[in-house]
């Protein structure tokens, strides 16, 4: 329902014009194609609209990042086109862990530019990451299923039912449900299709990255999202952590309280900001000085 001329206004006299946006990612993850296929029908023609205020707004900048397999579908071929008259562009499928993000996260970061080549900054060999769980979020308080933490309304973690509370008490950092007694057993388990899916209901490692942070990630059935020591899933606070926001990062107002389905999208959809970071150094990078 945006228009391009409301952006040009939101531009206004700006030297510089940068448009960034991101369609939903739902739409073209092989998880969504499979479970979510029918709610997220309506989403796919919203790369187009993206395209369209492209073409209205005429940045002099443009940036879109997305799940890799957005590369396997015609519309994203389509926004190709559409750009490569005007502008000179580059996209990459980015691994996070290489840029300083302890998660195993891999997305398609693109860049395009009016004013001339462009290219995303690479991975600096030179910088030492300790890229672990321990590293990010071992030093916040402990909690319990369904506690919140007094002091930062944000480290809050789901409450789990009995069943699940013997299912992760039973759980290894970095194992799979196959490590269970057959009585924990869920019934997806125990069907030949459940077979491909052993990080569901798994503990996160220490001494590893985190898994990829999901909108779901709150929730211990939803993934490998299971605390490494304590029994119960991560934190939203930790979830943020893991997607490289700053620890003391507000995303509540004074007095608000915590909704997980609600933080969890905030969360698990963004872009992790160490990644917006190299973006944004590769536009300064790129802009004449």
């Amino acid at each position: 329902q945006i228009s391009g001329s409301e952006l040009v206004d939101l531009f206004g006299n700006a030297t510089i014009k940068l448009l960034a946006g991101c369609a939903p990612c739902q739409p073209f993850s092989t998880y969504s194609r499979k479970n979510r296929q029918r709610r997220n029908d309506a989403k796919w023609g919203l790369v187009s609209d993206f395209s369209r205020l492209i073409r209205e707004a005429k940045p002099d900048l443009v940036t879109m990042e997305n799940v890799p397999q957005i590369l396997e579908h015609q519309v994203f071929e389509e926004f190709i086109k559409t750009l490569e008259d005007d502008y000179k562009l580059c996209y990459h499928i980015v691994d996070c862990v290489q840029y300083g993000v302890p998660q195993t996260r891999k997305r398609l970061v693109l860049l395009a530019s009016r004013l001339g080549a462009i290219e995303l900054l690479p991975p600096n060999p030179s910088e030492k990451y300790d890229l672990t769980v321990r590293k990010a979020i071992s030093d916040l308080p402990p909690l319990v299923a369904g506690q919140a933490d007094p002091s930062d309304p944000l480290h809050i973690s789901s409450s789990l039912s009995d069943l699940n509370l013997r299912r992760i008490r039973a759980s290894k950092p970095g194992g799979t449900w196959r490590d269970w007694d057959s009585s924990l057993l869920a019934k997806c388990h125990r069907k030949a299709s459940g077979q491909t899916y052993p990080s569901v209901y798994g503990r996160m490692e220490w001494d590893a990255p985190a898994p990829t942070i999901t909108t779901q990630c709150f929730g211990y059935g939803n993934g490998r999202f299971g605390h490494p020591e304590q029994d119960r899933a991560i934190s939203l606070r930790e979830a943020a952590i893991l997607q490289t926001f700053p620890k003391n990062y507000s995303f509540l107002a004074p007095g608000e309280h915590a909704k997980f389905n609600k933080l969890g999208r905030l969360i698990g959809n963004a872009v992790p900001v160490r990644i917006g970071e190299i973006i944004a150094r590769s536009f300064l990078d790129h802009l004449p000085s």
